[in-house]
């Protein structure tokens, strides 16, 4: 069986894969919002990954966090996997700014959405895959 995403997750903007995750932009221009799905067969939480597999998430999440944070200079970056109304294991890596709309309460929380216009969506994923290709090098 090959690696399906969830209709939830086939919505957000493709970014890149690495060993264990799919990368995925979500398409909010108020914050960097990466959302890291392991590219396992029915998961839905973190404790569904083998030994191996976790360690891989912890490190594949640790480089997505020191990306966003130097790509964007944010004031904190916040990791949330729940899981509530997409159960496919995906984890939120959302880069924060005191100026957010938002803040300090959750993304969640803010009822305006931003999408990105095409020009800067663009620039944002090759800023990220730059960025990323520069960590793993």
């Amino acid at each position: 069986m090959s690696f399906i995403l969830h209709p939830n997750l086939t919505k957000k903007i493709f970014v890149m894969d690495l060993p264990l995750c799919q990368v995925l932009l979500e398409d909010e221009s108020h914050y960097p919002w990466l959302i890291l799905v392991p590219k396992r067969d029915n998961l839905s939480r973190m404790m569904d990954l083998t030994s191996p597999d976790q360690g891989l998430l912890m490190q594949e999440l640790d480089l997505a966090q020191r990306v966003l944070w130097d790509l964007f200079t944010p004031t904190q970056v916040n990791v949330a996997a729940i899981g509530n109304k997409t159960p496919q294991l995906h984890v939120h890596v959302i880069a924060r700014f005191a100026s957010d709309p938002a803040w300090p309460q959750t993304v969640w929380d803010h009822p305006t959405k931003r999408p990105y216009e095409l020009k800067e969506k663009e620039e944002v994923i090759a800023k990220l895959r730059e960025g990323f290709c520069k960590k793993i090098s």
